[in-house]
């Protein structure tokens, strides 16, 4: 009788698997699918009442922290407050988010970004707002109305195409009444020193509204420019800049462009601080310190321009700053 033991039966299975090797041996190794290497279109909806808003990426560029960023305040403390908040030293990364409203009745553009042109320019970088209309299902030609908050290049240059013709070639413009005359007076353009910036700001803003044959309509703040759309003066990042609340039924939201710019997150938690794109330095931080105690007290949404993408937010006091608690990401409108 045939004994079976326990060193026979491994003994056997070692054997078989050896018999076997050859024809259940592994597939050859295959190379790791490649890297995408960009990002999917960017744009996020979400209901303010009736209205639906939708927020679209104009990109974000990175540049290194020049010195003077902050009038008032020495390159190695905003570094420090950069550390602080998880950003990296060193460099600034300031992110870009036009909107569109829908009110039901008329499609509303609030800004419109650095423009196909500047697209090119920063291969994709910035000036991704018209492209990422089209992801979203917006066409250009559907918008109603575009409404300007101030006359800097990232909030004007998109009302061009890269061709330079109008890129909203249907819609009415709705500019700032404080803004226009401000930017289109001669005088005050004899007043900014050559290769301040100023003076280009100056050409610049002459440059895209000549190519629109400076057809626009000014509006003044107080109101209500838009179905659902008031016009709030929040001068000193510009002498007529202009934030905007929208509102239906009892739910509103702010849409403050550059009341907080550029690196928005460092002039929300240190309001004092003048940062260098801010024309008048003082009245900008009067201008934040004021609607963000508002919007602290009214729990008011806010869309900032210049907030990480979808740039949506409430703001809330944190001892001599604020502090932004960003809205969580809702999978349905």
């Amino acid at each position: 009788m045939t004994q079976i033991t326990r060193r026979g039966v491994l003994t056997a299975a070692a054997a078989s698997a050896a018999a076997l090797a050859p024809s259940i041996a592994s597939p050859p190794a295959v190379a790791a699918a490649p890297p995408i290497g960009k990002q999917t279109a960017g744009f996020y909806r979400y209901k303010v009442g009736s209205i639906e808003v939708t927020a679209v990426t104009d990109g974000a560029r990175t540049v290194p922290l020049p010195d003077g960023y902050v009038r008032n305040a020495a390159k190695d403390a905003v570094n420090a407050a950069m550390a602080a908040g998880f950003m990296e030293r060193d460099k600034l990364t300031a992110p870009y988010t036009p909107v569109v409203v829908n009110t039901g009745g008329k499609l509303v553009v609030i800004d419109a970004g650095f423009g196909p042109a500047t697209y090119e320019q920063t291969k994709g970088a910035i000036g991704q707002f018209h492209s990422n209309l089209a992801a979203a299902g917006i066409d250009r030609d559907a918008v109603d109305t575009v409404i300007i908050s101030h006359f800097h290049g990232d909030h004007i240059n998109g009302l061009l195409t890269a061709d330079a013709k109008p890129a909203f070639a249907k819609a009415e413009l709705l500019v700032p009444a404080t803004e226009w005359k401000f930017w289109m007076d001669d005088a005050n353009m004899a007043k900014a020193p050559p290769g301040s910036g100023l003076d280009a700001n100056f050409r610049n803003a002459r440059r895209v509204f000549a190519a629109l044959g400076n057809k626009v309509t000014q509006y003044d703040d107080g109101k209500e420019i838009a179905p659902g759309i008031t016009a709030v003066a929040s001068p000193g990042h510009t002498p007529g800049h202009t934030s905007h609340v929208i509102s239906s039924g009892n739910a509103k939201v702010l849409v403050q462009a550059d009341v907080t710019a550029s690196l928005a997150v460092l002039f929300v938690r240190n309001p004092g601080w003048h940062g260098v794109f801010d024309m008048d330095g003082a009245t900008a931080e009067a201008t934040r310190r004021r609607m963000y105690d508002m919007a602290a007290t009214e729990k008011l949404l806010i869309q900032g321009f210049h907030y990480p993408f979808p740039a949506l937010a409430y703001v809330e006091k944190d001892g001599a700053g604020y502090r932004l608690a960003p809205v969580p990401w809702n999978p349905t409108i």
